[in-house]
């Protein structure tokens, strides 16, 4: 129904020529087997790749493990975005080297303030330990900003033409802000679905920074918020120590759990 729902928007709005160039690929990002056989499968249905935006997100909710044994906020808000993205960086490389610019955008929140102030991100243990919901969702998009840095830090100078940037979208109308907050929230959150409803964004005003990210800005490395402000975000999101743990643990987490099917098929766990 989603789907069909934005092909019909589309083809309101832009006509039906435009609406027949989506294709919807489904995909579980905390499955990271399947994500990597959708990540080849685009791979292998174009020549080039201008924009990438890691948008798939678990909200406030409260702590779950996926069936791999990974907190499901890390396991699909991060890692799955990694091992998305990690796929197609030779597609993304090669269309940049054609001169054009090519933007990966993560899609992160200020509420990566709420991940918690000793997060080190050292152990699979420290990352399945229930922090609470604004703590998990916190910690997960504190992932995102980080690897968007890391990836401005290490793949923008081999190749000047891609950039990486994270993005706040503000509070948006969604069924995150709606619907799932009750799942830790059953009475509380309706603070959030009906009394922050006047001041909720549509989907068109929430997308505004990320949109500037994708398709306007020239600089890597940069936590854009509303309308296209670059903010430093938290003294954690500042940290490229963290960054660098961060993507360690990440490639560890992931290789382990997806041996069989990554490093034992020659898989190099390049992440730029």
């Amino acid at each position: 129904d989603v789907v069909d729902g934005a092909v019909n928007s589309l083809k309101e709005e832009m006509g039906n020529e435009a609406a027949q160039k989506v294709t919807w690929l489904q995909c579980d990002l905390s499955d990271w087997k399947q994500t990597k056989e959708v990540a080849n499968k685009i791979a292998s249905s174009t020549d080039r790749i201008d924009i990438l935006i890691n948008n798939a997100g678990r909200g406030i909710m409260t702590a779950q493990l996926t069936d791999q044994g990974v907190d499901r906020h890390m396991a699909l808000n991060h890692m799955g975005h990694d091992v998305l993205t990690s796929h197609l960086l030779p597609l993304l490389k090669k269309t940049s080297e054609k001169g054009d610019l090519v933007r990966i955008v993560n899609l992160s929140s200020n509420a990566h303030q709420n991940a918690p102030s000793d997060t080190r991100f050292e152990s699979l243990d420290e990352i399945n330990k229930d922090v609470g919901p604004n703590g998990q969702y916190g910690r997960s998009k504190l992932a995102g900003l980080l690897y968007a840095r890391y990836l401005a830090k290490h793949l923008t100078p081999q190749y000047p033409n891609l950039l990486a940037n994270a993005t706040h979208p503000g509070l948006v109308d969604t069924k995150q802000s709606n619907f799932d907050i009750h799942e830790p929230y059953p009475l509380a959150g309706y603070a959030v679905s009906v009394g922050m409803k006047p001041f909720k964004k549509d989907q068109f005003e929430g997308c505004v920074s990320t949109m500037y990210a994708a398709t306007k800005t020239t600089k890597s490395g940069e936590y854009i918020c509303p309308p296209a402000v670059p903010e430093p975000g938290s003294a954690l999101a500042q940290d490229s120590e963290l960054a660098e743990r961060l993507m360690k643990l990440t490639r560890e987490v992931v290789k382990e759990k997806t041996y069989e099917d990554s490093a034992a098929k020659g898989c190099p766990f390049k992440d730029y």
